[in-house]
């Protein structure tokens, strides 16, 4: 997996500004690691599957998650981030 660009769409922004300054710390660490290397372990890096098919995700801790979209040319679109929950409110 190649990035070379990261960006966020709106409902991203949103709950990531809701989540605690603790997570939100946690989750740019997390995005620092996954830009470096995808496939490092901590992340737990999987493809999603049913209604989710094409999207990705990431684990910043045991209960919160991104997840994110692979375009072409390595730009990775994040969608959605916050608890387990967000793999039933994510429609991309």
């Amino acid at each position: 997996m190649k990035i070379t660009v990261i960006h966020y769409n709106s409902r991203f922004e949103k709950q990531f500004l809701a989540l605690s300054k603790i997570v939100q710390k946690k989750a740019c660490k997390c995005e620092v690691l996954f830009r470096n290397n995808p496939f490092h372990k901590s992340l737990r890096l999987h493809k999603l599957k049913e209604k989710l098919v094409g999207l990705w995700s990431i684990s910043i801790d045991k209960k919160n998650r991104i997840i994110f979209k692979c375009m072409d040319d390595g730009v990775i679109i994040f969608a959605s981030i916050g608890a387990h929950a967000i793999y039933e409110e994510t429609g991309c």
